[in-house]
């Protein structure tokens, strides 16, 4: 009995400690209706941040903190760290959130366009009579020993080749015979000055892909420029050669291309657009499939790069990534391969690229003021313009430019588009002496390639509309004098590129034409008031006035109206010049034959237009303008009220 009363007592003992640590855990556990951690909030992810008390008060430290045992409750008053740690913290929140932004703001002011620099470059140094570190060691080997066209020495073929060479033109625009009889690892001339090869560059130069777009191009003329580039270009900075092939249906670059490239491992890859994309938005697809180099270089489908090319064209990207680089384009002749400098320019054949009021491509001499930056004789230079087929720009800034404009369709003005871009947006666009590039310009005869279904009429004209509706401001009534035809052309929506403008605070053409193009004006001037314009029609009949393509020189003759502009499009304006773009008609010197050549505001001030009298004058001579339908000519004779011939009206004709 007494076990028995030992054993309940013992039993009741740890009865009641059970009990008595029950009623204690309980007493310390929070109430889950009470504590905002006893319970996931309905709805809501359990790994998710936890919610804030004061819906728009900043969090201190990590929000996705959360407690892996109850809070404590002392008194039966629950203790929210939360909220004591916002509490004493918000003041300091504030005050960084506000250190944060004005840094932010002083960013944005000094980077306003663009990414800072991050890439320590040296500028190059000019050391007399020492090689540069990146000329070559040794002479280049030839091609072929002594093969055709080696050294850039000109390859004439026979007249046995007449048929086979006029053929290829007409297919190519290039005497194809003769690219095809010369090696595509040919030596070419140096025509670099002889100052050139004394620079001494950073090796820490960025590396570049090379893009090259092309569209139904001659097998030789297309592989000597990728020859070229792998040859003439260190390894070490050529990341890859990409090329684009916009939609070519010619035999040889298909599957024969792809299986050519092979030998080069990887380094050089051909992208094929599904459709015809033109040459403009073929170059900003490259640029997307060009990953691997911090530079595109772009380069036309028939280059040849030049000894040393590579390091000088570089280098300015590598100290400045808003700088674009344009190399010096020699001419490769299309018939016999030679290689010569550009015509014009100054002294040193170095020239600034511009542009007339129509929106053709010029080149201009180098001027004094642009000789007065450069501490040395081929230094890069300023340029107000790019020709467009053959540039340098870092990948980055070009995405930040935007690429081109995705609007402007196959060819033409996308080459003031990014200069204009580049220099109002706060970048610089150098031409670059010492990195010279050879181009076969397509030869008189070449069939051409038509603009695919898809695309509208006049895409050129609609491109340069679009370029002067951004970037010209108040300039583009001087486009419209000298383009009337363009006036009711739908140009499409520039809404998203005007934006872009406004947003990184690009300057006015006012200042780009004062402080870089201030030259232009000189070399073109401002084109008058026109007084009216159009197709220059005989009187009652079907024939009209026609240059035939003729400049410089050449005669106007007759030719059966088409309405459709170009060659048939003229005007005359308060300044009594007739003109077609950048030429004046005049008389000849023979006195009586009317020829059509180069002129400016200053020049050829001689022709009056009475409208009701279906008349033009020449106001030095007297005469009047005159017609033969049977021989096609136009020409001065005597005035004639009578003579039906000498009637003309002038009839507007609108682009569409």
């Amino acid at each position: 009995m007494r076990l028995k009363l030992g054993f309940l007592l013992r039993s009741l003992l740890i009865v009641g400690t059970f009990l008595g640590l029950v009623l204690l855990w309980a007493s310390l556990s929070p109430k889950t209706d009470d504590s905002p951690f006893g319970r996931a909030v309905e709805g809501r992810d359990a790994n998710a941040p936890l919610p804030n008390v004061q819906d728009k008060e900043p969090v201190a430290g990590n929000d996705r903190f959360k407690p892996v045992v109850p809070w404590p409750r002392v008194e039966g008053k629950e203790v929210d760290l939360e909220s004591i740690r916002r509490k004493n913290n918000v003041e300091d929140i504030q005050l960084h959130q506000q250190k944060k932004e004005n840094h932010q703001n002083i960013m944005e002011k000094q980077y306003i366009t663009f990414k800072p620099q991050t890439h320590i470059y040296s500028d190059p140094v000019l050391k007399s009579g020492v090689i540069g570190n990146f000329e070559a060691k040794e002479p280049e080997p030839e091609g072929v020993i002594g093969g055709p066209g080696e050294g850039a020495h000109p390859f004439v073929l026979g007249p046995e080749y007449k048929e086979s060479v006029q053929g290829s033109i007409r297919e190519f625009g290039f005497n194809m015979v003769a690219s095809d009889m010369i090696s595509l690892d040919r030596t070419i001339s140096d025509l670099r000055h002889e100052e050139c090869k004394y620079w001494h560059y950073d090796e820490n130069l960025l590396t570049t892909s090379v893009v090259i777009v092309f569209h139904n191009e001659g097998w030789s003329t297309l592989m000597r420029t990728v020859h070229s580039v792998i040859k003439r270009t260190p390894r070490r900075y050529l990341a890859e050669i990409v090329m684009i092939d916009d939609f070519s249906n010619k035999v040889h670059l298909k599957e024969r291309l792809d299986e050519y490239i092979k030998q080069w491992n990887g380094l050089v890859k051909v992208f094929r657009n599904e459709r015809r994309e033109g040459l403009i938005q073929a170059r900003s697809i490259g640029a997307q499939k060009a990953k691997l180099g911090q530079v595109l270089i772009y380069l036309d489908a028939h280059c040849e790069v030049g000894p040393n090319w590579y390091a000088p064209l570089v280098a300015p990207i590598s100290k400045d990534r808003t700088v674009s680089t344009v190399p010096l384009i020699d001419s490769i002749d299309g018939n016999t391969y030679n290689i010569v400098p550009q015509a014009g320019g100054d002294e040193d054949g170095f020239a600034r690229g511009a542009w007339d009021w129509s929106m053709l491509w010029k080149r201009i001499p180098l001027t004094s003021r642009e000789k007065g930056l450069r501490k040395t004789r081929t230094e890069p230079y300023r340029s107000p313009a790019m020709a467009g087929g053959l540039f340098a720009i870092e990948r980055d800034f070009f995405f930040e430019l935007g690429l081109y404009d995705p609007g402007l369709q196959i060819w033409g003005g996308e080459n003031f588009e990014i200069s204009y871009k580049i220099w109002q947006c706060g970048g610089k666009l150098l031409f670059v002496p010492c990195s010279r590039v050879g181009h076969i310009y397509r030869l008189h005869g070449w069939q051409g390639n038509p603009p695919p279904a898809h695309v509208g009429s006049s895409p050129t004209l609609k491109n340069y509309v679009r370029v002067v509706e951004v970037w010209w401001d108040e300039y583009k009534d001087y486009f419209y004098a000298s383009r009337p035809e363009t006036k009711a052309l739908a140009y499409g929506d520039i809404s998203a590129l005007k934006k872009f403008r406004e947003d990184h605070r690009c300057k006015s053409f006012t200042w780009f034409m004062e402080e870089i193009a201030y030259d232009i004006i000189k070399h073109y001037p401002l084109p008058s008031k026109n007084v009216e314009w159009g197709e220059i029609r005989g009187y009652e009949t079907d024939f009209c006035i026609d240059s035939m393509g003729h400049t410089n020189g050449g005669t106007a003759e007759l030719g059966h109206c088409h309405r459709m502009g170009g060659n048939q499009l003229f005007r005359i304006n308060e300044a009594n010049q007739l003109m077609q773009y950048d030429q004046c008609l005049t008389r000849a010197a023979d006195g009586w034959k009317v020829m059509i050549t180069h002129c400016n505001l200053n020049e050829y001030k001689e022709w009056q237009y009475f409208k009701t009298l279906y008349r033009f004058t020449h106001i030095s001579s007297g005469k009047c303008l005159d017609r033969s339908e049977i021989l096609h000519q136009v020409f001065l004779s005597d005035c004639d009220s009578t003579k039906s011939t000498q009637k003309w009206e002038m009839n507007n004709i609108l682009s569409v």
